[in-house]
């Protein structure tokens, strides 16, 4: 049958499983978006093509199932680079459509011609232009098993007039889907064991790659009396129904595995790739399980590097391992997680009069959230927050720009996590900064008809940049946000607008948010001086925010300083 190539490469990423593809339509790429509309994949119409990066990348990442974006020439696609950038750092798999100017005029300095594969072959793990469209069955296959087996964005750079250039298909190309098992061998699993055997206080660090290896570590950690930090990526696979778990570390972590990481003498780091140095144990043996072995002491050195996914890793290494009888180790560091828990109940405390301290949002959402409640952040203190006072049960899940760090992912992400799963509540953290970037695409939500919950954390700051510039004893500039109603906002593009400005009205209002039937958004005045870092972090600055002090006080600037201590002190006094 004859076909012109957009048909073919729309029925290729059919066959890989691509329910949706994001984007704004465009003069070359016409083709593709009428043979979207004959087939069983649905086109989101998004406002701005980075926002449908971002949801695509989101909506792979979290259900597994390849998703797609797509974008016109020249600026179309040129929009899509940072949602792009996010999902390659997230290791997410993507299909990227860049369409193109005809073949006749690349080369020719037209009008919006972009050498696209100098522009994402960066921040993907194919791209390739559609030279002939007898090519766009073979193109189409090889990217989606890119995008599958190496677990990013795969571009394909198709020319308007090779995408309406009829063919035919007979070639018999088609996606596979492996799934192999790594794992180191026999004899290095072997060392890895008698390092453990000989340690004394043995700590685990999970990362991102511990997915559904969760009732394996608790075997390990029993078996070894050693507590389980983790990674900010890995919080839904590890902190659920473990009684071995003692936190994050790290900036965005809390004291109890800061502690846990700092006093072991012997740690197993397992699918993690955190990228602090100065976080990891100074004087410990280390042993690294990654399933990217040029991963392997990048970081930090190791005593020793396996190859392998963690599940493999640790069915094979579980029978090898000594019991361990000295729990002292572990009680020490359980009992820093005690109080640690102890400090972050304090600060969910509700404040008095305008005072709403965020925590306190952050625990109402957990608290009134489905069991299975899927939750995003924005990059900054609204992320700091869900991590730390959001709680995940096995079901739960969080989707945060954590390596890439981008300001305005938290609201598309939350659209790409509600069209994969639109039976489950998505919750979206939403700072005022981030949220007003890209706010052009609360108009795909109504349109969607979407019933994401947004919830907006209004300080009027760029909060975790002003909180930076304190703590390296600078003055705050050009962190100020003048905000608009966000609520009202919210209610003339179709979602229906909460505004909460007292904290005694913050409970009531949570609850009536969520259980608003369609999509909503609650702006939350929240307070601006909130002390983000944890207190190791904190006490390296103190010499840092007595500068600024000063500086504020000689340049005038009286009311930042009261205010700073004023949360200070009600901070210790909780």
């Amino acid at each position: 049958m004859s076909k012109n190539a957009a048909q073919v490469i729309v029925e290729v990423l059919e066959s890989a499983g691509v329910r949706h593809i994001y984007g704004v339509v465009g003069d070359t790429l016409n083709h593709v978006t009428d043979a979207i509309s004959k087939s069983k994949i649905e086109w989101i119409h998004t406002r701005h093509e980075e926002v449908g990066a971002f949801a695509a990348g989101a909506e792979s990442y979290m259900s597994g199932v390849l998703a797609g974006c797509a974008g016109s020439c020249g600026p179309g696609s040129l929009h899509l680079i940072n949602g792009v950038y996010e999902a390659h750092r997230n290791h997410a798999p993507l299909i990227v459509i860049a369409s193109q100017l005809d073949t006749m005029s690349l080369g020719l300095d037209m009008p919006q011609e972009v050498d696209f594969q100098k522009v994402f072959s960066d921040c993907s793990v194919f791209c390739e232009q559609v030279y002939n469209a007898e090519q766009a069955r073979r193109v189409a296959v090889l990217a989606c098993q890119a995008a599958i087996s190496k677990k990013g964005p795969a571009v394909i750079i198709l020319p308007v007039d090779i995408s309406s250039t009829v063919i035919k298909d007979n070639v018999p190309y088609s996606v596979h889907f492996p799934n192999p098992v790594r794992r180191p061998s026999d004899s290095e699993l072997a060392q890895t064991a008698a390092i453990l055997a000989e340690g004394k206080k043995i700590g685990i660090y999970a990362g991102a790659g511990c997915q559904g290896a969760h009732d394996l570590l608790i075997q390990l950690a029993k078996k070894l009396k050693a507590p389980i930090a983790h990674t900010s990526r890995a919080k839904d696979f590890v902190e659920y129904d473990n009684p071995y778990n003692v936190g994050m570390t790290g900036l965005l972590g809390v004291h109890s595995g800061f502690h846990m990481m700092t006093e072991c003498d012997t740690l197993l780091l397992l699918g993690a790739d955190f990228a602090w140095g100065q976080f990891y144990p100074k004087h410990a043996k280390i042993v690294q399980i990654d399933r990217d072995g040029s991963r392997l002491g990048r970081r930090h050195p190791v005593t020793l590097g396996l190859e392998g996914d963690v599940i493999a890793s640790l069915e094979a290494l579980l029978p090898m391992v000594k019991e361990h009888t000295d729990e002292s180790f572990l009680n020490e560091c359980l009992e820093q997680r005690k109080k640690t828990e102890d400090t972050l109940l304090a600060e969910e405390q509700p404040g008095r009069g305008d005072l709403i301290h965020p925590q306190h949002l952050a625990s109402l959402l957990n608290k009134y959230a489905d069991d299975d409640a899927l939750f995003s952040a924005d990059t900054g203190t609204a992320m700091v927050w869900t991590l730390r006072h959001i709680k995940t049960n096995g079901k739960r899940r969080t989707m945060i720009s954590l390596r890439h760090a981008t300001m305005a992912n938290g609201m598309p992400m939350a659209l790409g996590l509600k069209k994969a799963y639109p039976d489950r509540q998505v919750i979206c953290m939403a700072g005022d900064g981030g949220l007003a970037m890209l706010m052009g695409d609360l108009l795909t939500i109504h349109q969607e008809n979407l019933p994401i919950k947004i919830a907006v954390l209004n300080n009027g700051a760029l909060n975790f940049v002003e909180m930076e510039m304190k703590t390296e004893g600078l003055l705050n500039n050009y962190t100020d946000l003048k905000n608009p109603s966000f609520a009202k906002i919210a209610e003339a593009v179709g979602l229906k607008g909460f505004e909460v400005k007292r904290s005694e009205d913050l409970e009531l209002a949570v609850q009536d948010f969520l259980s608003h039937p369609g999509p909503a958004l609650l702006d939350v005045h929240t307070n601006r001086y909130e002390l983000v870092m944890p207190p190791t972090v904190t006490a390296q600055n103190v010499v840092g925010m007595a500068t600024y002090s000063a500086k504020a006080l000689l340049s005038g600037r009286i009311s930042d300083v009261k205010d700073l201590m004023k949360n200070a002190l009600h901070d210790l006094k909780r």
